[in-house]
């Protein structure tokens, strides 16, 4: 009514009120009445604002990546901001005037982009995909240094950058390389497991002939003690052999002395006897046969000198006619010797 309206920014606009180009009110989320045929207002967004960004860069190696990310800034410094751009509003309070509001962000992700180029460039493309990281704290301290950035009055409260990809193509090659390196890493470590398992065969194999060994040897080093052993009782034997040998022929020697003088004492026993019996018989040449037999029957037992009655009865047997011998004196004559006997070997025993 009669051209004075009300306005009430947000926390996170800030409002300027011109008139006649000066500045009478300003503030963040200002509340005011103004005269609008002769005021202008001013509205900065002062709140922080996201802006994605996805380029096409090309690394060292002359291969194409692709950069995502967004940054985070707000305007820190509002005069600076309306001074370099047009926030005025129009009369509906609502909308802009321009569309400088709009172009802000694509000023910022055009330094984004110039300062992505940059980190880029200077790395080839593996190293690119591995240093996101980099990327991004690289863009932001290059925001931070940029004096149209400053200008605007914008602070850059961060920088991510969410992926760096490769064309499909080079995707494709890479996970082929990175494949081929995974299944010669597996290989090596197959080769190396078997490597590992052949070694430890070995050195079981190379432990078995070592004890093999070990226990050849002790059975030398027995065999040997044992030959030892047989040696020394095969010379013990030796010896004992020898001097049983020794033995022998010292008693052999003594045997054979006593042989012979046992033969000497003999052939002398013989002789004397030889001389007594020639003694005897020039003694009894001449005597009658008879008076030698009675002589010798002197002392006689009976039995015997029944038996040379037989004897003599037998020498005259043609002039016999008969004769008879009873049964009772038979037994008598071969009782009697036997009970000879048995008195001789009782009288021995007492």
């Amino acid at each position: 009514m009669f051209g004075i309206r009300f306005i009430k920014a947000q926390p996170t606009t800030y409002l300027l009120k011109y008139r006649a180009g000066q500045v009478t009110q300003e503030g963040a989320g200002l509340s005011t009445f103004y005269y609008g045929p002769v005021t202008s207002l001013v509205a900065i967004p002062v709140g922080g604002r996201d802006a994605a960004f996805i380029f096409q860069e090309t690394a060292r190696d002359f291969q194409t990546l692709t950069v995502q990310g967004h940054v985070t800034y707000r305007i820190n410094e509002p005069r600076k901001a309306a001074a370099m751009l047009n926030f005025t509003l129009r009369a509906d309070s609502k909308t802009y005037e321009s569309d400088d509001p709009e172009k802000l962000p694509q000023r910022i992700l055009g330094a984004v982009e110039v300062l992505a180029q940059q980190a880029v460039k200077e790395m080839t493309l593996k190293e690119a995909l591995r240093a996101s990281d980099h990327i991004a704290d690289t863009i932001a301290n290059g925001l931070k240094s940029r004096a149209d950035v400053e200008a605007l009055g914008l602070e850059i409260l961060g920088v991510s950058v969410r992926a760096v990809k490769p064309t499909p193509e080079t995707a494709k090659a890479l996970e082929a390389e990175a494949r081929e390196a995974i299944l010669k890493t597996a290989d090596e470590a197959i080769f190396a497991r078997r490597n590992f398992a052949v070694e430890q065969e070995r050195a079981i194999r190379e432990s078995e002939l070592d004890t093999e060994i070990a226990v050849e040897q002790k059975k030398r080093a027995i065999r040997e003690t044992q030959m030892d052993a047989e040696a020394s009782v095969a010379a013990k034997q030796n010896e004992l052999r020898e001097a049983g040998m020794v033995a022998d022929i010292a008693l052999e020697g003594r045997r054979r002395d006593f042989v012979e003088l046992n033969a000497t004492n003999t052939r002398t026993l013989a002789d004397a006897e030889a001389y007594r019996v020639g003694a005897l018989m020039k003694i009894f040449e001449g005597v009658d046969t008879r008076v030698i037999q009675a002589l010798a029957a002197s002392g006689m037992q009976p039995g015997q000198l029944i038996a040379q009655a037989f004897s003599g009865l037998a020498e005259k047997a043609e002039k016999i006619g008969q004769l008879n011998v009873s049964p009772e004196l038979l037994n008598a004559l071969m009782d009697k010797p036997a009970q000879i006997d048995r008195e001789a070997a009782r009288v021995r025993r007492q």
